[in-house]
């Protein structure tokens, strides 16, 4: 085994050219954010309907997490208040879902969500890929912070 510590030159990028051309180039990006906001969407036309899932309502909270951590970035910033509304309707609809069994949004809350896909998709097109990744990674690690959370609060009890 070698015994050379590799120091890396300050200022280095991280990422690799390649890499980085490829989360800056808008030929890449279309094909993700168009996939994000069908995923999205389709999740909100099924639980419109009544024919949801419990994992059609976590992908569609997923993406307003995402939203979320684009506005507190600087997308949409001023928007926040109407994403939040949004994901409080999807907590709404999860507890109706656990004590009737049914996936059934109101029009106030489909409202609600329709208002804050816009956003997202405007956000989305704004976004480089490089935001999208960064929001996507701080909207995974506020979960698991929160599911550590919510086993200490357990085991405490």
């Amino acid at each position: 085994m070698s015994s050379k510590s590799r120091v890396r030159k300050h200022g280095q990028p991280a990422m690799s050219p390649l890499l980085r051309a490829l989360t800056t180039s808008r030929t890449a990006h279309q094909p993700v954010t168009q996939t994000m906001l069908l995923q999205a969407y389709a999740a909100l036309d099924a639980l419109r309907g009544g024919h949801g899932s419990r994992t059609l309502h976590t992908t569609l909270s997923r993406h307003l997490l995402v939203s979320q951590e684009l506005a507190c970035g600087g997308l949409a910033d001023d928007l926040l208040t109407e994403i939040e509304r949004a994901h409080a309707a999807l907590v709404r609809l999860d507890s109706r879902e656990r004590e009737t069994g049914k996936w059934t949004l109101d029009d106030d809350e489909y409202a609600r969500l329709c208002a804050a896909l816009a956003i997202f998709d405007s956000q989305l097109a704004t976004a480089s890929l490089s935001e999208l990744a960064s929001a996507q990674a701080r909207m995974i690690e506020g979960l698991m912070r929160s599911a550590r959370l919510r086993a200490l609060a357990d085991a405490v009890v």
